[in-house]
């Protein structure tokens, strides 16, 4: 039997909660530090379902992983001679794994990664990846399910101009060239705070790299990088989650160890709605007042409103004074959850890309199921302001990039329960080791 998160609501969500570092760097930054022989060490690490596959991963490449759960550290110890295949059964699980592409065929010449999965939220391409590659001079065909990259020579510098401000491009690119001939330019870069991050890691290691937190970024490649120590930066999704809870339910949260710079769009939005807003420097509070007044948001790359939030926009406008529209820019497929919030008495009317929500008084509790990690989140959050009981399926998604989410939300008031057959929620994740 799966597991299940079941909560009673109506409640407000009261008190302080902790954001751990960003999912969407950490795992990153694990694959980052296969260029460099030795130990490294990556804290301020989330206990996470993805950082326990992103580990197997690392060791069926060669390396020796350490979780340290009670120091929230990851230490890597890197062979000299890496692995150089990404199994299916690790990669179809999260599409992050995809980032050791780019590291692998810089360090190793050579690399078989699985054409990945992940969530259910849209196409996801790999084009600008193996062109970018193979203008670095690498060889690449898909073969039996894998992507095959080879570069015998060793990759050269180009000057590459994404069509789209891709993330994961971006890194996987950039990372490859700290270790290319020459200078590479990367054009139309993605500029989230997360590649920032990977970015500060890599220069740590010896690499040089110009322009870090702008669309255009220049890496001048080196011989050899080292092993480092590292904090990833903290988790803004985590972070944006807890103030749309807040703001949801009326309540008040006090979110700490979050950076409010790398949320201003999405903490203007919620003044909008009629949130009070207090930034500080390791942090910010925010306070709902009532049903929250509708807002308007189109998901953007960075430093636009992210996509990742826009499932929790959707949940507050469900219960907003009026209409709100979401525009989604990002991922065509992201709209799958609103038949889930429907069940919960949700009024939303889908158009191409753009979703209208008519607010209502209250929702109410019924059965619902997650396909994607913002999806279940959010589904959860909406069940805190539905009458009755809301049975959350589908919390495997939510493990994957949240930490004791149910046992945070029951600190912060909320009547909620886990129910299934793993008390852990990490177990099998676990198993993989």
């Amino acid at each position: 039997m799966e597991d299940v998160i079941v909560v009673t609501g109506p409640t407000r969500l009261s008190g302080q909660v902790d954001v751990a570092g960003a999912k969407n760097s950490v795992l990153k930054l694990m694959a980052a530090v296969l260029l460099a022989e030795g130990r490294s060490t990556i804290t301020n690490v989330p206990n996470i379902q993805d950082v326990w596959i992103m580990a197997e991963l690392l060791r069926r490449l060669g390396c020796g992983v350490e979780y340290d759960v009670e120091q929230a550290a990851v230490h890597i110890d890197v062979p000299s001679a890496p692995a150089h295949q990404a199994d299916y059964d690790l990669v179809r699980a999260m599409r992050a794994s995809i980032s050791v592409l780019g590291p692998l065929v810089a360090r190793c010449r050579q690399a078989e990664v699985a054409l990945p999965g992940g969530d259910a939220i849209g196409s996801r391409g790999l084009d600008m990846h193996r062109s970018g590659l193979e203008l670095m001079g690498a060889q690449i065909v898909i073969d039996h399910g894998y992507l095959v990259a080879k570069a015998p020579g060793g990759l050269k510098a180009a000057h590459h101009r994404l069509s789209f401000p891709s993330v994961g491009a971006t890194e996987n690119l950039m990372m490859a060239a700290t270790l290319a001939e020459g200078v590479t330019t990367i054009d139309n870069a993605a500029r989230e705070p997360e590649i920032s991050d990977i970015a500060r890691l890599l220069v740590a290691m010896g690499a040089r790299i110009e322009g870090i937190g702008s669309p255009t970024l220049v890496i001048t490649g080196v011989e050899r990088l080292q092993p480092v120590a590292h904090r990833t930066v903290p988790d803004r999704i985590v972070a944006g989650t807890w103030a749309f809870a807040a703001a949801i339910t009326g309540g008040r949260v006090d979110i700490r160890h979050a950076d409010p710079s790398h949320l201003g769009v999405v903490l203007d939005k919620l003044e909008q709605a009629g949130c009070t807003v207090e930034r500080r420097a390791d942090g910010f509070v925010v306070e709902g007042s009532g049903r929250p007044s509708p807002i308007n948001v189109s998901t953007l790359p960075y430093p636009g409103f992210p996509t990742d939030l826009q499932p929790f926009v959707v949940a507050l406008n469900a219960v907003a004074t009026g209409n709100g529209m979401v525009t989604e820019n990002v991922f065509e497929a992201r709209w799958g959850f609103t038949n889930e919030l429907a069940r919960l008495g949700a009024i939303v009317r889908l158009d191409g890309h753009h979703a209208l929500i008519k607010g209502v008084p209250q929702l109410s509790g019924a059965p619902v199921e997650a396909n994607d990690i913002r999806a279940g989140a959010a589904l959860v959050i909406a069940g805190l302001v539905a009458d009755g009981m809301t049975e959350v399926r589908g919390v495997d998604h939510i493990d994957r990039g949240y930490e004791n989410f149910d046992a945070k939300l029951r600190a912060l008031g909320a009547v909620v329960d886990r129910r299934g057959n793993e008390a852990d929620p990490l177990a099998k994740a676990r198993l993989l080791r």
